[in-house]
């Protein structure tokens, strides 16, 4: 009994400590901005304001609304074709396919830096640096390796007998992977999504270099630029930090129970 007591007061304590940040986050952002100050940082409002939090969605808004058009398409395209990759790299086996899943893997592990300079390039080349469809394109191609990774996993575990029973059938590859894995495929796309999802709604490397023009600008950066040159409004930085972490929070709570279910459909072998 009293083990049990110390583990809890100990999870107890960790779990405040974890969460003092989002109190100073949440206390800051409701108070005027003649109560923020480092003397009262750790006091809650004593006049209620959410001054803060008008003030920073009138400015975030075209940028806020710039992050939904780019995590959208984005985190949809590269979960279609990297579901597409793993059915092709689990199912139809030939030759190099090894080879090739070990090459898109690699993908993983290049660092953002070292390719922003022909990124850029290659954007300007086609017409795309500097516009929202650019961005799109760096994340799926970016977000190809992990999420070719998790469906590959995922469709290991679906019998191979379905897939010959369609071909038997008549039906070919894309007919076979609409039809048959496709309709199963929920699980996988839940964490795809939830992944990437949060990912490139908090990228920012790429967000700045390849959007110069604050207009087009995803809420990453336009929440850095929100700081004034003369004086700091940090009940307005903090609800601003509070609307850019809004979206990805609510796609957790609606989605996260499917999170752990959908790693684990694709974890264990046999």
């Amino acid at each position: 009994m009293i083990k049990r007591i110390l583990i809890y007061a100990l999870l107890t304590v960790f779990a405040l400590f974890f969460l003092m940040p989002i109190y100073v986050l949440l206390a800051t952002s409701l108070k005027p901005l003649k109560e923020v100050g480092l003397e009262r940082m750790w006091f809650p409002p004593n006049d209620l304001s959410f001054d803060g939090f008008a003030k920073a969605f009138s400015r975030l808004a075209p940028n806020l609304r710039n992050s939904f058009l780019l995590v959208i398409p984005a985190t949809l395209l590269s979960a279609i074709v990297g579901s597409i990759n793993g059915y092709v790299l689990s199912k139809l086996k030939f030759r190099g396919s090894d080879l090739l899943f070990a090459l898109v893997l690699f993908g993983m592990f290049i660092p953002y830096q070292s390719v922003l300079f022909p990124l850029i390039r290659f954007l300007q080349d086609i017409g795309l640096y500097g516009s929202i469809w650019g961005l799109v394109l760096v994340h799926v191609v970016y977000g190809l390796p992990i999420t070719t990774l998790i469906f590959r996993n995922y469709y290991s575990e679906v019998p191979t007998e379905l897939i010959e029973a369609a071909s038997i059938d008549g039906a070919g590859i894309f007919k076979t992977y609409l039809k048959v894995l496709f309709p199963i495929s929920l699980p996988g796309f839940v964490v795809v999504v939830i992944w990437q999802f949060t990912n490139i709604w908090n990228e920012f490397l790429f967000a700045v270099t390849v959007t110069s023009d604050p207009t087009k600008q995803p809420i990453t950066v336009a929440l850095v630029n929100l700081a004034g040159s003369q004086v700091v409004e940090w009940n307005v930085q903090m609800a601003g930090a509070l609307l850019a972490a809004l979206p990805t929070l609510i796609v957790y709570i609606l989605l996260g129970k499917y999170f752990l279910r959908g790693l684990l459909a694709g974890s264990v072998k046999g």
